[in-house]
């Protein structure tokens, strides 16, 4: 009987631009980093429309650069499908963009937008990275080798931005993450989206940015009884792994509720 393999600690995060990771992950990527877990961050777009004053191939090289920074800083890799946004859509093109960076990864872990989202180029995202976490592994999808060891991922949808739904309400998370010792770093990470950061501030009037994220990260470590947390929801539908792996990897920083 062949020996089985060990399972891959790979985790992809794939959301729609340059920093949606690092305020909605970043801090259990920074736990999963220090457990030894290789870490991917993907992009669906550059960023092209972050500026008031650059055009988008110029934003885009920096928030490029940005986003390798912030990435570097947990050593993870930075990957950009190079869609553009408020154009980000489910289509073939795009599918097989983001099968095609899942299959040279081959996580065993994926982060992602939730369902339901402030803007659609994040919803879409979504759902580019659920068909990812399912046509990765198969064969005639897209070309290129399969990852030995690749298959169904254990698959996490995480808070939306604002954690609001459409009509203003909480969504109920099922797992949290305990991030009060890797806020440091995730805020970090953010700031190195220097580009974004001055955009907001032109865009809204103040600066936004950091306390935007922790104002997040406090609403959910109060529903745990700690400062700072993640909160997300775990894709179980047909095939996929339903145990909580980040429970099993992470422990008693996390806190698992049945839905």
């Amino acid at each position: 009987m062949a020996k089985a393999q060990p399972m891959r600690k790979v985790a992809m995060c794939l959301m729609a631009h340059p920093d949606d990771c690092e305020f909605q992950v970043a801090g259990t990527l920074a736990l999963l980093a220090k457990k030894g877990w290789e870490i991917h961050i993907v992009s669906s777009t550059p960023g092209d429309c972050g500026s008031l004053e650059l055009g988008p191939e110029q934003i885009s090289a920096i928030r490029r650069r940005e986003n390798a920074d912030s990435a570097k800083i947990i050593g993870a890799t930075y990957h950009c499908l190079e869609l553009r946004d408020l154009y980000v859509t489910f289509d073939k093109e795009s599918i097989r963009r983001a099968i095609s960076v899942a299959r040279a990864i081959g996580p065993s872990l994926v982060f992602t937008h939730s369902l339901q989202d402030y803007m659609l180029d994040h919803e879409v995202s979504a759902q580019l990275a659920r068909s990812a976490s399912i046509g990765s592994f198969v064969p005639n999808t897209v070309c290129g080798p399969i990852v030995p060891g690749a298959g169904m991922p254990h698959f996490y949808y995480a808070d939306p931005a604002g954690i609001l739904d459409y009509f203003g309400n909480r969504p109920v998370a099922t797992t949290y993450v305990d991030i009060s010792k890797t806020m440091p770093t995730k805020e970090r990470m953010l700031k190195a989206h220097a580009s974004q950061r001055r955009w907001l501030m032109a865009h809204y009037g103040i600066d936004e940015y950091v306390r935007m994220m922790k104002e997040g990260a406090s609403f959910r470590g109060s529903e745990i009884g700690v400062k700072f947390a993640e909160g997300f929801r775990q894709h179980k539908g047909q095939g996929y792994p339903k145990d909580c792996i980040l429970r099993r990897e992470l422990g008693e920083v996390v806190v698992h509720k049945e839905a």
